[in-house]
């Protein structure tokens, strides 16, 4: 192995040893990022590991040919929505029957938004070069998630920045969690939020509970949430998670992933 190399093992050996990650985390981390692209019925059977780095999104596309011809002129063609841009052009290669090709896709992004990628792969075989075959691609979501992080702001400023900014979106309290503050700290994780609304005015069991959450993007853009709840006679909580960014995309991406990920436990 090289110097490098073996610096990296002993690295990775060490975080083992002290228990900073795990195998099976890690390992498991790496199976959500693995997106099936085709069916196992089809001729071309794809799937993609999909890494997110600051402004850009590497598609590492694995492709076996699953039958007993020749793929010749297979090429991988995508496309994207959103704020989203393909940097190369697709190339065209030739697949030996039941052999697997790695083609790469590096893609620019210049927001946070929700944004989708989606294509075919296309190809001849050897026993019919004249008509093209094309399989189509599975889309790829790509989560806002990977581009926010918690922030903090002063209590002023944040008054300021929420009056400012007169777009919002408003999602109505709809979940199976029964305490308030499990339920703030659910969409605190849910969308990578920090709450600003300090420790000691969130005290006490008064069965209602209001609080502020704050995070910037890698873009710089701003994201504001007011989480309002209260518990009803029957349990149940009620009540609104309104959302304000001063760009539209963020704002309606975030409301998007908390409409979803709201509910709590298995849902």
């Amino acid at each position: 192995m090289s110097q490098l190399e073996l610096e990296d093992e002993i690295q990775g050996d060490l975080k083992r040893t002290t228990g900073e990650f795990t195998k099976d985390g890690d390992d498991a981390n790496k199976l959500n990022r693995i997106l099936q692209l085709t069916g196992f019925s089809n001729p071309v059977y794809a799937e993609a590991y999909v890494t997110v780095h600051h402004h850009d999104v590497v598609l590492d596309v694995t492709i076996i040919n699953r039958t007993m011809h020749t793929l010749q002129n297979l090429c991988l063609e995508l496309a994207t929505m959103g704020d989203l841009k393909l940097v190369e052009r697709p190339q065209n290669y030739t697949l030996a029957p039941e052999s697997s090709k790695q083609i790469k896709a590096n893609i620019k992004v210049s927001s946070t938004e929700t944004g989708v990628i989606f294509g075919n792969i296309v190809y001849e075989t050897s026993s019919n070069a004249v008509e093209k075959a094309v399989v189509v691609l599975n889309e790829i979501h790509i989560d806002i998630m990977d581009y926010i992080s918690p922030a903090s702001s002063a209590d002023i400023a944040f008054r300021t920045m929420w009056a400012e900014i007169e777009w919002e979106n408003e999602v109505a309290v709809n979940t199976n969690i029964q305490d308030e503050k499990e339920f703030l700290n659910h969409i605190m994780k849910s969308t990578n939020m920090k709450c600003l609304t300090p420790p000691s005015a969130l005290e006490g069991e008064c069965g209602f509970l209001a609080a502020n959450l704050y995070a910037k993007s890698i873009f710089e853009e701003e994201a504001l949430v007011n989480v309002s709840i209260e518990k009803q006679t029957d349990g149940k909580l009620s009540g609104y998670i309104r959302i304000r960014s001063k760009t539209q995309g963020m704002a309606l991406s975030l409301t998007d992933k908390i409409t979803l990920k709201q509910k709590g436990g298995s849902s």
